[in-house]
């Protein structure tokens, strides 16, 4: 009678579902967009017990969900602030950086534009709101449309700090939720100008901006010679374990890398 209770205990162990592992990642648009979900799909066909859960809603989001303990990584494309280490440390939590890629943030405006190169005073001219015409910068007389990410976005401040010398943007400037929005909006607006990063840079109606006669390419991101050149990070409570430790080392491992390149995102050297 025992053994066939044994058994029957055995059976019933072994038709119980493994226990299923859930990562929930969030932050970045620049990042949670296209990147991390292509990568996340590759890494659940070797991995048929993990699942997502990816909201891309700005770095400043991604940030804050690693200090309130409700996510395992949160996409950045800007390092975090002091202010959001120490609230961190306030909680006991100790925001750990680890850089996955490389970005270039390329100016764009539509397509049918005669504007093809501005020097960086230009830029920041414009972003500023200092030059509210394009006949001020060479280009078809007409007021400028700029299209921008939303306060919560990494990029929002990084192209403040890269572009505009940390000066605030023009009143007249439109938020926008994401890189896809921004290219939207602008290959619809003949007077339109904003930023996206290189994964969004072949959406239709729109063209790459050079400054100074320099574009936006791999080897100009990992030189630095791009002026709007960044890394993009993940970011975890102190050193990550278990499933997250072992998606990051994915993403940062051969596999993951070549889906950064395909995205067109610039790999890690």
């Amino acid at each position: 009678m025992k053994s066939i209770l044994s058994f029957a205990a055995l059976a019933v162990v072994s038709v119980l579902p493994l226990q299923a592992q859930k990562l929930v990642i969030k932050g970045s648009d620049t990042l949670g967009a296209k990147l991390v979900p292509m990568i996340a799909e590759e890494y659940k066909a070797a991995n048929p017990g993990v699942s997502f859960e990816i909201a891309a809603e700005g770095s400043t989001t991604g940030l804050t969900a690693i200090i309130d303990g409700t996510a395992d990584i949160g996409m950045s494309s800007r390092r975090a602030r002091p202010t959001e280490l120490s609230g961190g440390a306030a909680k006991g939590k100790t925001l750990k950086p680890i850089i996955v890629c490389y970005d270039g943030m390329a100016v764009i405006v539509n397509e049918k534009s005669p504007i093809a190169d501005l020097n960086k005073r230009q830029v920041e001219q414009i972003f500023t709101g200092d030059v509210t015409d394009w006949s001020a910068v060479g280009g078809t007389a007409g007021t400028i449309s700029i299209y921008t990410r939303n306060t919560s976005s990494g990029t929002y401040s990084d192209w403040k700090d890269l572009a505009m010398k940390k000066r605030d943007y023009a009143a007249s400037s439109q938020k926008m939720a994401g890189n896809e929005q921004i290219a939207a909006e602008v290959a619809k607006n003949p007077n339109g100008i904003g930023y996206v990063g290189l994964a969004y840079i072949h959406a239709p109606g729109i063209k790459v901006v050079t400054i100074e006669g320099g574009s936006p390419t791999k080897e100009s991101v990992l030189s630095k010679k791009y002026p709007y050149a960044r890394p993009n990070f993940f970011y975890t409570n102190g050193e990550a374990t278990g499933e997250a430790a072992k998606f990051i080392a994915y993403v940062m491992g051969p596999a993951g890398q070549k889906i950064v390149e395909k995205v067109g995102f610039v790999p890690l050297k």
